[in-house]
C-alpha cells in the first residue's frame, strides 16, 4: 500500500476513536507536516467521510457526530480468506512487533464485519487446530467450513454427505469435536454415527452439512489435531518405517510427501534426524528415500532394505543400458 494512502487510512482510524484532534497532534502521529494533514483531510472529504474542522485555540479535526464506517463488504469467501491469512501470519510471526501488528489488524477487520459473519468467523477461529507448521491450508467452500466450525463450537451434531476417495457417497451424522488444518487440507474430527467411532473427514469431500437438533459433549482431554495426525499418517497400516537421515528436519520434511511422517532429531548424532511413518505398502517407499538425496540408514523393516537394493540394481541396469 502506498504511504500516502496508508496515512490517509491511519488518519481515519485516529479520528474514529472520537474527540477532536489538533493539527499538531495529527502531524506528530502521522509523521507529516500540518499542510499535509490538511491535504489528507481533503482526501477524506472527497470520499464523503464527514470530517469537521473545529476552530479556536483547541481546534482541529473530528468526525461528524454519529458517523460510523459502514460494515466491511466482504463475501464469506473473502472474509474467511482474510481472517485465515491473518491467523496464519500470527502463527508464523517471530518478531513481537509483527505479532502485535497482526493482532491489531485482526481486531480492525473483526470490528467492521457484519455482526452475523463476524460471529461465524469467531467460531471458526475457536474451533480450529493447526497440526503442523507447514504450508497454509487451502480453504474449502466457505459456507461448509463456517457451518462445521459453528457446529463444533456450539456442540451441535451435523448430518453430512461424504464422498470417499473412490467417489462413493454415504450419509452419516457427525458430532464434530474440532476442525483441523493439516498439510494443506482441512478436516473435521468427531464421533461418526455410521461406524460408532471417532473418525476424521476431509472437508473438501463433504458435499452437504446440515446442523441437527440436540447437543453432545467432547471427551475430556481430546486433541483434535493429534487425532487427525494419527488418521492421516495411517496409524493402522501394517508396515512401520523408520529411517535415519543426514540432514535438517526442514530439508527432510520438504522432500517427504505431504505430512505423513514424524521427523525428530537423533540423540547423540548431530545433523541426523529420524523419520518414522506407517504405510499400507512398501513398494513406493524406496523411491521416496532415493528422492531425499541424502545419506540414510534403514532401521526397519528388513523387507525395505531388500526393496531398496532391488531399486538400486534396476537403476544401475538402466544406467548401463546402451
Amino acid at each position: 500500500m502506498a504511504k500516502p494512502l496508508a496515512r490517509v487510512l491511519a488518519l481515519l482510524e485516529i479520528l474514529q476513536t472520537g474527540g477532536t484532534r489538533t493539527r499538531r497532534e495529527l502531524s506528530d502521529r502521522l509523521g507529516v507536516d500540518e499542510r499535509t494533514v490538511r491535504r489528507y483531510v481533503s482526501h477524506l472529504l472527497d470520499l464523503d467521510v464527514p470530517v469537521e474542522s473545529v476552530r479556536g485555540r483547541y481546534g482541529g479535526y473530528r468526525l461528524a457526530p454519529g458517523y460510523r464506517m459502514p460494515p466491511l463488504m466482504l463475501t464469506d469467501d473473502e472474509a474467511v480468506a482474510v481472517l485465515l491469512g491473518l491467523v496464519g501470519t500470527r502463527r508464523a510471526a517471530l518478531q513481537p512487533d509483527t505479532a502485535v501488528a497482526v493482532e491489531s489488524a485482526t481486531a480492525k477487520v473483526r470490528r467492521v464485519l457484519p455482526r452475523a459473519l463476524a460471529g461465524r468467523l469467531d467460531a471458526l477461529v475457536a474451533a480450529t487446530s493447526y497440526a503442523d507448521e507447514g504450508r497454509s491450508a487451502t480453504t474449502p467452500e466457505s459456507g461448509m467450513l463456517l457451518t462445521v466450525a459453528g457446529a463444533a463450537v456450539r456442540r451441535r451434531p451435523l448430518a453430512i454427505t461424504y464422498r470417499d476417495k473412490k467417489d462413493r457417497s454415504t450419509e452419516r451424522v457427525l458430532e464434530p469435536y474440532g476442525v483441523v488444518a493439516l498439510g494443506g487440507r482441512w478436516y473435521a474430527t468427531g464421533l461418526d454415527s455410521r461406524s460408532g467411532q471417532v473418525r476424521s473427514f476431509r472437508l473438501d469431500r463433504v458435499t452437504r452439512a446440515a446442523v441437527q437438533e440436540g447437543q453432545f459433549s467432547v471427551p475430556g482431554g481430546f486433541d483434535p489435531a493429534a487425532k487427525v495426525m494419527e488418521a492421516v499418517s495411517g496409524a493402522s497400516y501394517p508396515h512401520a518405517v523408520s529411517v535415519r537421515v543426514q540432514g535438517s528436519e526442514k530439508v527432510v520434511r520438504m522432500r517427504m510427501p505431504g505430512s505423513i511422517a514424524i521427523i525428530e532429531p537423533v540423540n547423540g548424532e548431530p545433523g541426523w534426524v529420524r523419520v518414522q511413518w506407517r504405510v499400507e505398502r512398501l513398494d513406493w517407499v524406496p523411491s521416496v528415500l532415493a528422492g531425499l538425496d541424502r545419506p540414510f540408514v534403514i532401521e526397519g523393516p528388513d523387507e525395505l532394505r531388500e526393496r531398496v537394493r532391488l531399486l538400486a540394481e534396476q537403476l544401475a541396469a538402466y544406467a548401463d543400458a546402451r
